[in-house]
């Protein structure tokens, strides 16, 4: 079983990308700053179809996410356990600084959305594994299948009887911050992604201000 202040850290940090994605999700018409299955699955389509915008603003997104995803693990690695959680939550929020401030600046979503998808790229490398769920995630399609195989170990007394409940809060935290990032789109548009950032830059304060014994390991 995951401990229950890494597990809460997790939530939170997967509730804000759910809201995030579902802003971006907006913004891009149908596109994704995180789940790079739903943008694979269009890129090939667009690819087939030869419908070459969507192909390419697709491939960014997975590409942006990639990258994303080497810059958060070489930070991590480099800043080592002390300061890593810091230097990843550092560089996602400067994702939202570019994407807000080339969006105050009139780029189209196409452009300015583009560094989000680095960003949560890299949020997957902010928190290391602390039992068996992975914290802090920005997709969960892995998750949901862990549901089910611990549901089914714990059936047969081969897996903690609860376990499988710690996957499903990591799923349903993805769904609440999604509601909460429609909700907060209809109500104040792009400026929305200030609620997620603002949430971010305490993460960043609270992982500089944290004691080196409070490490995770």
């Amino acid at each position: 079983m995951t401990p229950t202040p890494q597990l809460s850290l997790g939530l939170l940090l997967t509730a804000a990308a759910g809201f995030v994605d579902v802003v971006g999700f907006i913004e891009l018409g149908g596109h994704f700053t995180s789940f790079m299955s739903g943008n694979i699955t269009q890129l090939g389509d667009a690819l087939a179809l030869g419908a070459w915008p969507v192909a390419l603003i697709t491939a960014s997104l997975v590409a942006l996410f990639l990258l994303g995803s080497l810059a958060g693990s070489l930070l991590a690695l480099l800043a080592g356990p002390r300061w890593g959680s810091s230097a990843v939550t550092g560089f996602v929020v400067a994702t939202f600084v570019v994407t807000l401030g080339l969006a105050f600046a009139g780029f189209q979503p196409n452009q300015f959305m583009l560094a989000l998808a680095a960003g949560a790229g890299a949020q997957n490398a902010i928190l290391p594994s602390t039992g068996s769920v992975r914290l802090g995630t920005t997709f969960v399609t892995g998750t949901l299948f862990a549901v089910g195989q611990d549901l089914a170990r714990a059936l047969y007394r081969l897996a903690p009887p609860w376990r499988w409940a710690q996957h499903m809060l990591v799923w349903i935290s993805l769904l609440l911050g999604g509601l909460l990032g429609g909700l907060g789109y209809r109500v104040l548009g792009i400026n929305a992604l200030l609620v997620p950032a603002v949430l971010y830059i305490g993460f960043l304060v609270a992982f500089l201000l944290r004691r080196p014994s409070s490490v995770v390991t």
